[in-house]
């Protein structure tokens, strides 16, 4: 099979198995299927997959969010997408802090899934706005939030707010009437200017400091 390779974990048998099967009729090869998080970083080293479904809450063991900090410590060309029950901002701060590219709620429909999964393969990363917004407003820091217009031009700013939107490199090229091309080029270089490791803290970076400057006014 040519599909995407992903590693399913859940600690529930019946959403292993159902997910798998729906995932397989897409054309995505599953290569494994773990139900603890030790059981997930075991088979993300011998199975090198290119993305791990991993559901937050495990019955035994290591939570799905400490595996993810493993599996990414272990190789960061692994994404992984959250896929869990808990609407809660605190998990999600977690699952970003924890190395998470995506967080996916189990009652979303089959499509929307499917379109999450190749988002974060494709590097876009796909993350609820509106969960995202409380995330970081309810968050308690003492972090300083860098000014991004300070080190990023009138368009790449335009464009970090699109990807904060989630749109994908297509979706911003259309809608700024650029090319594909030229909007990779404007992300890799926001994504080098303000220090972040992809697209995703990118777009969390660009939350926050929209999130400051309401708090500010």
């Amino acid at each position: 099979m040519n599909g995407p390779r992903i590693l399913i974990v859940d600690d529930h048998q019946l959403a292993r198995e159902g997910l798998a099967a729906v995932l397989s009729q897409a054309g995505m090869d599953l290569v494994g299927l773990a139900a603890t998080g030790e059981e997930a970083v075991e088979l993300a080293r011998e199975l090198n997959p290119a993305l791990v479904l991993m559901d937050v809450r495990l019955g035994n063991g290591i939570d799905g969010l400490e595996a993810t900090r493993r599996i990414v410590a272990l190789n960061q060309s692994i994404r992984i997408l959250m896929l869990t029950l808990h609407d809660t901002p605190a998990y999600l701060r977690e699952a970003l802090s924890a190395g998470a590219s995506g967080y996916v709620l189990k009652d979303t429909g089959i499509a929307d899934l499917k379109t999450s999964i190749h988002r974060v393969l494709e590097g876009t990363g796909a993350i609820p706005l509106h969960l995202l917004t409380e995330a970081l407003k309810t968050q308690e820091t003492s972090e300083k939030i860098p000014d991004v217009t300070s080190v990023l031009t009138p368009r790449e700013i335009e464009v970090l707010g699109q990807v904060a939107e989630g749109l994908t490199n297509k979706e911003i090229a259309r809608k700024l009437d650029i090319s594909p091309a030229t909007v990779k080029a404007h992300v890799e270089r926001i994504i080098g200017k303000l220090g972040v490791s992809d697209r995703t803290q990118a777009a969390v970076l660009s939350v926050k400091m929209k999130s400051s400057m309401v708090d500010e006014r």
